[in-house]
């Protein structure tokens, strides 16, 4: 009998942080540090398996199951070329039939990996986003249309995604007024992180899973802030109460297979301690792949 096929996955770099203009800088030098950690998880693939201790389980890892792309043509002096480039490295893989992962750099690349996708697509996408920030941001005199205070609002309004199937989790503290108003104009859902803590991973998965139902494409926009700054110390904003690194491992790992995108963004080495959040990253993007190579 024939093995089932698996999907395959491309990884991106978008190594630019300009339209980070609340938080720190420094998410441009995530891509390199990401990719240090990866290879050093790469090395334990043998014979096109990899064991999984967390389902104590051996994953199919075929050498072509992750393949680095290189970096998108990001400019570093120019957010609309970088946002274009980033799109098209996205529908390029997509187009191919694989699933591609952007990694950021800044949040405002939560859209143009939306966007590559959903241009591949005949029919509905939806979003699942992690992040303690809404990202709903319309404009300001500060940041404009397209920061990383925006890219979930301006993922929305691309012609194919549905803002009623798409959903938000890990959001907490305080936000735009004018966000919330956004949020429920368009029916938006959302879990908060005090609510991820109190009923646990498996029910937010199952939320999740039965709001993104339907839909033909799903992306996982996940933004590192998302968890706790005591487990992810380099990001480009520290708010407590996040996610721990369990729990976020888990949901990537739950969610994988309804995923054919996801960008990975706001790791930030300037702020890191001992590559520790580079690390982790690289261990979602691990998890996102082998647990999502079986649709």
């Amino acid at each position: 009998m024939a093995a089932e096929p698996i999907r395959r996955f491309d990884v991106w770099g978008a190594p630019y942080d300009g339209a980070a203009t609340l938080g720190w800088p420094g998410s441009r030098y995530a891509p390199a540090k990401i990719r240090q950690s990866l290879a050093w998880m790469l090395q334990r693939r043998e014979n096109d398996q990899i064991y999984c201790l967390d389902d104590a389980a051996l994953h199919p890892f075929p050498a072509d199951l992750i393949t680095d792309r290189g970096d998108a043509d990001t400019v570093a002096h120019d957010l609309d070329a970088t946002l274009v480039a980033a799109g098209e490295a996205v529908a390029s893989s997509a187009a191919q039939g694989r699933v591609p992962v952007l990694l950021g750099g800044d949040d405002s690349l939560l859209y143009p990996t939306v966007r590559g996708v959903a241009e591949h697509c005949a029919g509905e996408v939806a979003v699942i986003h992690f992040d303690a920030h809404l990202d709903m941001m319309d404009e300001n005199r500060q940041q404009g249309r397209w920061s990383h205070s925006s890219g979930m609002r301006r993922a929305l309004e691309l012609p194919n995604v549905r803002p009623e199937r798409s959903i938000q989790i890990g959001s907490r503290h305080f936000n735009f007024p004018s966000s919330l108003a956004a949020r429920e104009a368009i029916g938006l859902a959302n879990i908060p992180a005090v609510r991820v803590h109190e009923g646990g991973v498996p029910a937010m998965v199952d939320e999740v899973r039965a709001q993104v139902s339907g839909a033909d494409r799903v992306v996982l926009a996940f933004d590192i802030d998302v968890i706790d700054p005591a487990h992810a110390p380099g990001a480009g904003a520290h708010e407590p109460g996040g996610l721990t690194s369990r729990q976020a491992l888990d949901a990537v790992r739950l969610l994988a297979p309804l995923c054919h995108g996801m960008a990975l963004t706001e790791v930030n080495p300037l702020t890191d301690l001992n590559d520790q959040t580079s690390n982790l990253a690289a261990y979602l993007l691990v998890h996102f792949a082998v647990h999502g190579a079986k649709p």
